[in-house]
């Protein structure tokens, strides 16, 4: 059930037995990293994992510096390998997803980590308050509405990174996420189809020191296709059913408009009725290979 908390709600922090690995990638961030790894290190936590993304400035001496593990990529791969490398390194049982360009307050984590003891994932939802441009907004509202109805559960924010996951079940999916900046709503799709509890608190997002280098179109379409391919993993029916429904109606409302007006019926309606059928019946097959895969994860 996804729970959107009060702001000022009684924060519970994890037992001492529960060590918090905080994962941050990083590529260029010279100028915020310090600042960012100074006010975490006020929290105590278990570890800082700082995953150098093949950055040609002075971000791993930094991140050394302030006391981070520093996990280094020897190029450029992508946000979500670094993600998932620093996922693979995290040796903490509660693991701390945040970007290191102050666009997730540090200040914010206790927050996050309060809720981790009634939920399997808690995550920074950012608030209408928080700085993005308004093409980022639309584009957001958009992404989630497809998610929530992919999940059937409102998801107030789905490209949030900023989440704290119980690290055996983020490991569980790693092979999963993308090596590009869509892992938020892999890992988030994943999770609630797989029956986890999920948390939204809410947050404001400040704008990015370093300015954005998501790409709009080309990331925004990579996006509703990692929804879509992440909709026929785990409930093909969703994605196949409305593909379905529009062959066939338009083929049987040809078909009806040719034989009341025309008295007669054609090959196209025909077809079109067929392939409406086929595409239905694939998206059965595909619904049971998917509940035979996740019963097969549950019980590993």
């Amino acid at each position: 059930m996804v729970d959107l908390v009060a702001q000022h709600q009684e924060e519970r922090i994890p037992t001492l037995a529960q060590r918090v690995s905080i994962v941050i990638p990083a590529h260029n961030e010279e100028v915020v990293i310090g600042d960012v790894l100074d006010e975490l290190s006020a929290g105590n936590y278990y570890e800082m994992i700082v995953v150098d993304d093949g950055s040609t400035d002075k971000t791993i001496e930094i991140a050394e510096k302030h006391g981070a593990r520093v996990v280094r990529h020897p190029y450029n791969i992508g946000n979500g390998a670094a993600v998932k490398t620093g996922i693979r390194a995290a040796t903490g049982d509660i693991i701390v997803l945040m970007d290191a360009d102050r666009q997730h307050p540090p200040s914010d984590v206790p927050r996050l980590l309060a809720k981790i003891g009634d939920y399997d994932m808690v995550v920074g939802a950012r608030t209408a308050a928080s700085d993005a441009a308004m093409q980022r907004r639309i584009a957001n509202k958009v992404f989630n509405t497809y998610a929530s109805y992919i999940v059937g559960y409102p998801i107030p924010d789905l490209t949030s990174g900023f989440r704290v996951v119980k690290a055996s079940l983020l490991k569980k999916f790693v092979y999963l996420l993308p090596n590009a900046y869509s892992y938020p709503s892999t890992i988030t799709i994943a999770m609630f189809r797989s029956g986890f509890r999920v948390c939204y608190v809410p947050i404001n997002s400040p704008a990015s020191k370093s300015g954005s280098s998501i790409r709009p179109l080309k990331d925004g379409f990579r996006f509703l296709m990692t929804i879509t391919r992440l909709g026929t993993m785990f409930v093909p029916l969703k994605i196949f059913l409305p593909v379905s429904l529009l062959f066939f109606s338009v083929g049987a409302g040809y078909g009806a408009w040719l034989l009341i007006y025309r008295a007669r019926f054609s090959n196209m309606a025909a077809m079109l009725i067929t392939i409406g059928i086929v595409i239905f019946l694939m998206g059965l097959i595909a619904e049971q290979i998917a509940l035979f895969r996740m019963a097969n994860t549950s019980s590993d």
